[in-house]
């Protein structure tokens, strides 16, 4: 099935805003795009963060992010292709599953349950909001210093300080926890899906999105893997997410929409 429909799906500690550049970009390209927040995200990021601790933050899962986005894509008058960043990408991997989409795309995707690495930036990273020790129904604040180290790495300090005053919002400690439970039927049939790695991501190491491809095993679906290099976790705002994007775009235009750029 054709579709020139894309449902922008963000990832933790960001709201649609994350998407400013990618939405103009794909419908200057023909391309219908919507990009929902998550329930307890559809705020300038200002508010979200003055308004932190957020009782409604704090108790968001998983299964109410996936409900918000079934009920948004259900809205539409065709099936869409999903783009997801970060834990954005597991939500259209498990959204694919669900034969809710066309296509996905899953960038940087947090891993589902089973799906593992041992690499010390993954724990490094991520630690902060998995940690068991916390109260799960306290929201947690990025600080600068572990968004310097999770999602921007390779970028000069002032472009690291200008990302993280736009973008970056108080988040949900149930979501990803919740994720680590999350699980995929690796063997049956899915329509095409597309893996985008960063070589320096820090928080979804190249490794483990790799890892997550590989899982798939259905030898008539089409489930390809792209590693760019050099490309932090910030790889939808870096320099050089044009290439990324027009990447995606060839591959849509080869295994979806049937159309050559």
């Amino acid at each position: 099935m054709k579709s020139k429909t894309i449902v922008f799906i963000h990832g933790m500690y960001m709201t649609p805003w994350c998407w400013e550049h990618w939405i103009p970009y794909f419908e200057s390209k023909g391309y219908m795009c919507v990009a929902p927040a998550w329930p307890a995200h559809d705020a300038p990021v200002d508010a979200l963060r003055k308004a932190h601790p957020q009782p409604a933050l704090g108790a968001l899962t998983l299964n109410d992010v996936l409900d918000g986005y079934t009920h948004a894509i259900q809205k539409l008058d065709q099936k869409p292709i999903l783009v997801g960043h970060s834990l954005g990408g597991l939500v259209a991997q498990l959204l694919l599953q669900k034969e809710l989409a066309v296509a996905a795309v899953a960038i940087d995707s947090a891993a589902p349950a089973g799906v593992l690495t041992l690499k010390r930036p993954f724990f490094k990273s991520n630690w902060a909001h998995i940690n068991p020790f916390v109260a799960v129904d306290n929201p947690i604040e990025m600080t600068f210093e572990r968004f310097q180290y999770a999602f921007v790495n390779t970028l000069p300090l002032a472009e690291q300080q200008a990302a993280f005053d736009k973008y970056v919002v108080p988040e949900s400690r149930r979501v990803p926890r919740d994720s680590l439970l999350a699980g995929l039927d690796f063997k049956r049939p899915h329509p095409p899906l597309l893996f985008i790695a960063g070589s320096a991501d820090h928080l979804i190491p190249a490794s483990l999105n790799k890892a997550n491809h590989s899982r798939y095993k259905d030898g008539a679906s089409i489930t390809d893997f792209k590693e760019f290099a050099g490309r932090s976790h910030f790889i939808l705002g870096q320099a050089g997410w044009e290439e990324v994007a027009d990447y995606i775009l060839a591959w849509l235009g080869k295994k979806v929409v049937g159309e050559n750029y």
